[in-house]
């Protein structure tokens, strides 16, 4: 008997964390967790070997609690992936569409699903997540309530699937992490590399610009940089940063220090592989 691979998300079995994490490890049993707390704790733990968490979408921007909870998480991120989204409008067996009276989903998917509501023109109840939705759908047994859900919650949860690509921008695309126990370096080989990291600037003037002037002398695309507040401060500010670059590069060196020269702590969350759809740019529909 072998033993297979486990990998945490966040959500119920069909939720797009779970395909995400399907597709990037075939074969893995994938564990639902009903939050990212619960996600980040059952890989530390160690009862998952890897957690699959998303962190941006093309529409709904950053998904601002893992921001908030991967710098004091303990953990690693080794890998990142794409999901397209493909929401699908989905019902009990038997459904047609003119039957349908309330649709259900997640606030994001509702929102980025306009053009279908208006065209039905029935209330929206937002749900706790989209594949939640999938299953009351599938407990309730009414041909009058939907869902916008992915196609894997219809699998699963025995559900029609009344359209597909429901969604109204075809771009909506969402970013997952690949998270670890113990850190995983990429190597400096000339591969493409993400190089995640946190840090803090000195309550001092112009720190921030003088702080990244070391990434554009140096030549360092940066692809991310988002701040949040922390420990209840207006002026204590945590930025989380992207660069396509590899530390042990001297570009990059040279550049972390002079940021280190300008902040309080700096810390390096991931040193992994860049995701070939950075430069491609295009997923195929699920």
């Amino acid at each position: 008997m072998t033993n297979q691979m486990r990998i945490a998300f966040q959500g119920m079995h069909g939720a797009y964390s779970d395909q995400a994490a399907r597709r990037a490890f075939p074969g893995a049993v994938t564990v639902p967790c009903r939050t990212f707390e619960g996600a980040f704790g059952t890989l530390r733990d160690g009862e998952v070997d890897l957690a699959v968490i998303p962190i941006d979408n093309t529409l709904a921007g950053r998904v601002a609690d893992v921001h908030h909870l991967l710098p004091d998480s303990g953990v690693h991120i080794i890998g990142e992936t794409f999901l397209r989204i493909n929401h699908a409008l989905l019902g009990v067996k038997g459904t047609q569409i003119s039957d349908i009276r309330e649709i259900r989903s997640h606030v994001h998917a509702l929102g980025q699903c306009r053009k279908i509501r208006k065209e039905l023109g029935v209330p929206a109840i937002v749900g706790s997540d989209t594949a939640g939705c999938a299953k009351e759908v599938a407990d309730l047994g009414d041909k009058g309530i939907a869902a916008i859900a992915p196609l894997l919650a219809a699998e699963i949860y025995g559900l029609d699937v009344l359209r597909t690509e429901v969604e109204d921008a075809a771009h909506n695309t969402t970013r997952f992490i690949i998270l670890s126990r113990e850190a995983k370096t990429a190597p400096n080989d000339g591969s493409p590399v993400v190089t995640s990291f946190v840090f803090r600037v000195r309550n001092v003037a112009a720190a921030l610009y003088k702080a990244l002037g070391g990434f554009a002398t140096n030549g360092i695309n940066m692809t991310k940089l988002e701040s949040y507040m922390v420990e209840g401060h207006f002026t204590a500010t945590q930025f989380f940063a992207e660069v396509e670059a590899h530390p042990d590069q001297l570009g990059l060196r040279h550049a972390l220090e002079e940021l280190q020269f300008f902040s309080h702590e700096v810390r390096i969350l991931g040193v992994y592989p860049a995701h070939p759809f950075r430069r491609e740019n295009v997923l195929p529909a699920e």
